[in-house]
């Protein structure tokens, strides 16, 4: 009986990730302490200064869970690596010219704005100052494509969702994803360097399979991640998950700057792989451009 019970324990708690659900767990020591060991202990190349980068996470819509421990994630791999310090803040007026001009890359965590017209700055500013929500909006633009950064986590993407322009800059927009399950995601380009983590191994975690639309469907970016869209379980949803809608991560370049998207995660388990991590760090050196790799759009 003794050998019975920790077998029906780990059941147990294994029984939400195997429906697809994860358990919320508050940030503790502990675990920052785990997440300190398993980042990256050196980047993949070594900067020829510190960069800067703003951290924005404010949410006004969708509130995921996971947001603060992904920050706690982006602040620890810049401390260990030494490759870049975090300036956060959720001030939204962050986004002016002279405020931004300071930082080598802006970092989107989960940045989910509502409603149909998800658009961030209005919904911080108010409807009666769009025209202070559309210098905003066109400052972050200029500011890509005069050569910084832009990491999108997750949610990020639909920061300005409803935005052509901006839905150029990432490559797609935010348009819907069936509930939470295992998903199966692999390297699209093996030997690509932004993929080495992954190996030639799947990176197999629970998420909310993101499923996008917008300039999506130009594909005029460098895929990264793919995951198996004929194992997704879309349940009621009507709308048909097209087979080329698949990638998960990419880079793309906007004017002199570069773009790193990165959908996983919703939840913070998957952060025990330390993989995710190390392709993370990659990416946020790619955009803020000591990793030179291809990052041409793929071939139609």
């Amino acid at each position: 009986m003794r050998k019975v019970l920790p077998a029906l324990a780990l059941l147990a708690l294994a029984a939400p990730a195997l429906r697809g659900e994860q358990q919320e767990f508050k940030i503790t020591p502990e675990w920052k302490a785990r997440m300190e060991e398993k980042a990256p202990s050196e980047p993949a190349v070594k900067p020829a200064r510190m960069h800067k980068a703003f951290l924005f996470s404010l949410m006004t819509g969708y509130k995921h869970w996971v947001t603060p421990h992904t920050a706690e994630i982006v602040k620890i791999l810049g401390t260990k690596s030494g490759v870049y310090e975090v300036v956060e803040s959720d001030d939204i007026r962050m986004f002016a010219a002279d405020r931004l001009a300071p930082f080598d890359a802006v970092i989107l965590n989960n940045t989910c704005s509502k409603g149909s017209g998800r658009n961030m700055f209005i919904d911080v500013l108010g409807k009666d100052k769009q025209d202070e929500a559309a210098r905003l909006e066109r400052d972050l633009i200029d500011y890509v494509a005069g050569g910084r950064g832009l990491i999108v986590l997750h949610g990020g993407i639909t920061f300005l969702n409803s935005s052509e322009p901006f839905g150029e800059v990432i490559g797609g927009a935010f348009d819907f994803h069936p509930k939470q399950q295992e998903v199966v995601a692999t390297p699209v380009d093996p030997g690509h360097p932004l993929v080495k983590a992954f190996g030639d191994k799947p990176f197999v975690h629970v998420d909310e399979p993101y499923l996008f639309g917008g300039a999506y469907t130009k594909k005029n970016f460098r895929p990264l991640m793919v995951m198996d869209t004929s194992r997704l379980d879309c349940g009621n949803k009507t709308r048909e998950v097209k087979a080329d809608v698949r990638y998960i991560a990419w880079i793309k370049r906007h004017g002199k700057g570069r773009v790193f998207y990165c959908s996983p995660s919703h939840n913070a388990q998957s952060f025990e792989d330390p993989r995710l991590m190390r392709f993370m760090l990659d990416g946020f050196q790619y955009a803020l451009g000591d990793l030179p790799c291809d990052d041409a759009p793929m071939r139609k």
